[in-house]
């Protein structure tokens, strides 16, 4: 990846977000370090260090993603890579670990307002980000979008009785990623006679507060594939779905 990119993530704060920005501010691009939280995105960009700026981003709120697109424009000019990785998995504080969690998911009892919440971020939010920042990706000669989604959201592995998280399928969080699965594809299809690339990852099973602490792998890990796939030029593939180490993944 060349040393001048100017690239975005969404949802950098903390977590696997964080450690994409500080793995490609290390390349020496200039990240744009999303948070809905100023604060916490201003602590997250000083702990990255060089070539990591804070941006207000709440991806819930078109006002906020309009006003961090102009900032971009303003300080940048373009944008090269967009990382839409900003996620949650439920908006509850008070579950006593995932096994709860996908109990009180179930499609018999999701709350219809928790499902909304979820897909609001992880869907929609991702197609915001998306239409806000197409301009900026349409001034770069070489625009990469990597939309970080999940292996849940994968309806042939998940429709597969064999699978181990089969089970596991639910409405809320699952489902979320189908939908930006698919959100994902009509960014394909739109943008595959541009320059613009865009591809879809599913990381690791990271040990984030974004699953209880429960991950298996440590962000650096996870965030292999996240990393391999932000740092393709381009004549880098476009239109994939994969994870690590660019193994295929079904849709």
């Amino acid at each position: 990846m060349s040393a001048n990119r100017i690239a975005l993530v969404t949802g950098a704060n903390r977590g696997m977000g964080k450690q994409v920005a500080k793995e490609l501010a290390a390349d020496g691009a200039t990240v744009f370090v999303g948070s809905r939280d100023r604060d916490r995105g201003q602590r997250a960009a000083a702990e990255i260090g060089d070539g990591a700026t804070a941006l207000q981003l709440d991806v819930t709120r078109p006002a906020s993603i309009a006003s961090a697109a102009e900032r971009i424009r303003a300080d940048a000019g373009r944008l090269d890579l967009l990382v839409n990785n900003a996620a949650i998995a439920t908006t509850r504080t008070d579950f006593g670990g995932m096994a709860e969690l996908i109990a009180v998911s179930k499609a018999s009892r999701a709350p219809l307002e928790e499902v909304r919440a979820v897909w609001e971020v992880n869907a929609f939010g991702a197609l915001a980000v998306y239409q806000a920042m197409l301009p900026l990706l349409r001034d770069s000669a070489d625009a990469r979008i990597v939309n970080v989604t999940s292996a849940l959201g994968s309806l042939t592995t998940m429709a597969d009785t064999a699978t181990a998280y089969h089970s596991a399928f639910e409405p809320v969080y699952a489902a979320s990623k189908t939908a930006l699965n698919a959100v994902t594809l009509s960014m394909m299809t739109e943008l595959e006679a541009t320059h613009i690339k865009v591809n879809l990852v599913s990381p690791g099973f990271a040990n984030t507060a974004l699953v209880n602490f429960e991950g298996t792998e440590s962000v650096e890990d996870a965030a292999r594939e996240v990393l391999r796939i932000a740092r393709l030029g381009p004549d880098g593939p476009t239109g994939t779905f994969t994870c690590w180490d660019g193994v295929d993944l079904p849709w």
